[in-house]
């Protein structure tokens, strides 16, 4: 059975496991104070097409080894962003935009896209042809530790914003 993430612009996080946060994720400020996001630091913005998919992969990899991820886990992030990024092509137009960003325990990824929307369901195990859809949102909700999905399901054309991290450490 599909796990259901999201509708309307609404923001859900999907852990690990299936469990939902249907709010955004800050860090919490002093008592009875607005919660305080988390600093973060820019470290790659750029717009991508199918043509340049293969070069976005190589500077994805090469920033988030510099940012310290490594090994199994930065193979896992950039196949997750690669596969997120690859459904923007394919889905929303041909073209999104990528913006990676340290975070103080986490490495961010946010793709974003002007596509029609989508209602997003992340499939519990996806079949291995096309009848199946989801397959790249399963494979970068298994292997991260932070998956969000924000789309317009009005069909309004507002797109989608897929937002992925890992902890570094």
């Amino acid at each position: 059975m599909p796990v259901p993430i999201d509708t309307h612009r609404e923001e859900a996080a999907v852990m690990p496991g299936g469990k939902r946060n249907g709010g955004a994720l800050t860090t919490g400020g002093a008592s009875g104070d607005a919660p305080a996001l988390p600093r973060a630091t820019p470290l790659l913005k750029r717009h991508f097409t199918g043509e340049n998919l293969p070069q976005v992969r190589a500077q994805v990899e090469d920033t988030a080894a510099a940012a310290g991820l490594g090994g199994v886990r930065l193979g896992e992030f950039t196949l997750a962003v690669s596969e997120i990024a690859a459904n923007a092509v394919e889905h929303a137009g041909g073209q999104g935009r990528l913006e990676l960003r340290l975070l103080p325990h986490e490495l961010e990824c946010r793709i974003t896209d002007d596509g029609p929307g989508f209602t997003p369901a992340i499939p519990e195990l996806p079949g291995l042809t096309g009848t199946c859809p989801g397959r790249g949102l399963w494979l970068a909700h298994l292997v991260t530790d932070r998956l969000t999905v924000r789309t317009d399901t009005t069909g309004a054309g507002a797109g989608a914003e897929v937002t992925l991290a890992m902890r570094l450490g």
